[in-house]
C-alpha cells in the first residue's frame, strides 16, 4: 500500500513539472515580465522554493510576493536581475 501511494505522489508531482509553462508573462503596468519558469525549475530544482504548498499557482501572487521573493531570491544568490527595467519591458 506504502508503495502505491508513493507511486501516486511521485507521479503527481512529476506531472506537475511536465504541464508547467516554459515561459511565463506577467502583465505589470510599468511593462510586462517574462519569467522563464523551465529554467527556474532547472536551476532551482526544488518547487518549493517558490511553491510553498508545492507545484500550482502561488496563492496571493502580487506585486509585493514579486519583489519579495523574486528579487529578494536574485539578491541573496547574487544572481538574475534586480533592477526594474531588467524584468519589466515595454
Amino acid at each position: 500500500m506504502k508503495r502505491i501511494i508513493a507511486a501516486a505522489a511521485l507521479t503527481l508531482f512529476s506531472a506537475g513539472l511536465a504541464l508547467a509553462a516554459d515561459t511565463i508573462t506577467l502583465p505589470a503596468k510599468n511593462g510586462n515580465i517574462t519569467f522563464p519558469h523551465k529554467k527556474h525549475q532547472e536551476v532551482l530544482k526544488d518547487c518549493k522554493a517558490c511553491h510553498e504548498k508545492g507545484p500550482g499557482k502561488i496563492e496571493g501572487f502580487s506585486k509585493d510576493t514579486a519583489h519579495k521573493l523574486c528579487k529578494g531570491c536574485h539578491e541573496t544568490k547574487k544572481q538574475g536581475p534586480t533592477k526594474c527595467g531588467e524584468c519589466h519591458k515595454k
